[in-house]
């Protein structure tokens, strides 16, 4: 059996019929995504970022003076998404590129004290998104937990393709 694009079908493929909408994990997985970010502008507005430049912020936050390849591995995001992040958040004074000492092709990326303060100020800001998770009534780590093991599942699914 094979699919349209010309590639055979995985023996574990299963041939479904075509759900109604509001019956399809992605499109629920795709819509909390525009919630999501819909939940998260005023507190991200209160920042001054993205959300792509908040999560660059997180990692680094995390573990400061990064490689570029290291931070794109966390995120799962290339180089080529990647770099107009960073040179704007460099661009706004809360980060700086640095070429390696031991390795001049590598770019580490470190916090500016700015950056640095940010965190402060992104802790004591409001952040409505953990209120709205406990509303759901899904505890928090089993819907991380949850969807963690959705998206290996599909990294694994998706790999096997290739």
């Amino acid at each position: 059996m094979g699919s349209t694009d010309g590639k055979a079908m995985t023996k574990d493929a299963k041939a479904t019929s075509v759900r109604g909408l509001d019956e399809q994990i992605c499109f629920a997985v795709y819509s909390a995504a525009h919630a999501f970010n819909r939940a998260y502008r005023p507190f991200l507005a209160e920042l001054g970022l993205t959300y792509p430049q908040y999560l660059v912020m997180l990692v680094l936050w995390e573990h400061d003076g990064q490689s570029v390849k290291a931070i794109g591995d966390r995120l799962m995001l290339d180089s080529g998404t990647l770099t107009p992040l960073l040179k704007r958040l460099e661009g706004n004074g809360l980060i700086l590129r640095k070429r390696g000492r031991e390795d001049e092709r590598q770019v580490l990326v470190e916090l500016t004290e700015a950056g640095r303060a940010l965190r402060e100020k992104a802790s004591l800001s409001a952040n409505p998104v953990p209120c709205a998770v406990e509303d759901s009534g899904v505890p928090p780590g089993r819907l991380l937990d949850d969807v963690r093991a959705l998206r290996e599942a599909l990294l694994r699914r998706a790999a096997a393709e290739d």
